[in-house]
């Protein structure tokens, strides 16, 4: 039942947010060599080394074995310092198993180490939609869809995200998404993809959007990193949006939630 102009859903995800909040700080840190600076907080990991985020990791990763072995084989890779981490595509795949979803886009993910997690880990009649914007990257993944058995559930289409946004507004597919993944460093405008994303999303949908910090560029912004001050305007926009609820958790690059109501 409805609460408050909310659905069920948006409810117990908001609900679960301390929790998620909590494990975010612990696992903060993608599994590739990240592009943080350093920082002093006894709650963020500095080193890949961390015996903290050994820890964590340790007790909380549940990889399914093809999704690990994905990571091992392509961890030399280049497109891996555009990846999403296994333990963000964890946390985004039990989100979106908390909110039952049976149609999920995922923008921008270099490799499709996310997509793979969706698919492996979401029911045989979920559909997950992987957009990237220039072929190579992603494409890395394919054979590792073919192993798990999930190519099936996969569709992947190579093309601009805008372009892609627009065809399933037109072909009528407003409000019928659960959760949409954004990596904002991987798409041209991330502001327009967020607006339109949110007319594909249901009520109570989820809009993740990773990278927002834009590897703490967003905090010593110059004119000339058109990259940064894009990332940042949209940050700003999403702060007054009343159209949803938001977090940013300390997870990877920096990742919002946004919760539409």
């Amino acid at each position: 039942m409805p609460f408050e102009g909310v659905s069920k859903e948006a409810v117990v995800g908001t609900a679960m947010l301390g929790v998620a909040f909590a494990a975010g700080v612990l696992v903060g840190k993608k599994y590739h060599i990240s592009m943080f600076r350093k920082s002093k907080s006894p709650k963020a990991f500095d080193k890949e080394s961390d015996p903290g985020k050994a820890y964590a990791l340790k007790h909380s990763l549940r990889e399914h074995p093809v999704l690990k072995k994905m990571r091992q084989s392509t961890a030399r890779c280049p497109a891996v310092l555009h990846a999403v981490s296994s333990e963000e595509a964890q946390f985004l795949t039990n989100i979106a198993k908390l909110v039952k979803a049976k149609a999920v886009l995922i923008a921008g993910d270099s490799m499709t180490y996310l997509t793979l997690s969706m698919a492996v880990a979401l029911p045989d009649d979920v559909r997950v939609l992987s957009c990237y914007e220039a072929s190579g990257e992603a494409e890395i993944g394919e054979p590792f869809w073919n192993k798990a058995d999930v190519h099936q559930k996969i569709d992947l289409r190579i093309k601009l995200t805008l372009q892609i946004l627009d065809e399933l507004l037109q072909a009528g597919e407003a409000g019928t998404y659960d959760l949409v993944f954004i990596n904002v460093n991987n798409v041209s405008k991330p502001s327009d993809c967020y607006e339109k994303s949110l007319r594909l999303l249901r009520k109570g949908g989820i809009i993740a959007l990773d990278g927002v910090l834009c590897q703490r560029r967003v905090l010593h912004l110059k004119k000339s990193d058109v990259v940064a001050e894009e990332i940042h305007h949209l940050n700003a926009k999403l702060l007054r949006d009343d159209r949803v609820n938001i977090s940013i958790l300390p997870l990877g690059d920096g990742l919002t939630l946004a919760f539409k109501l």
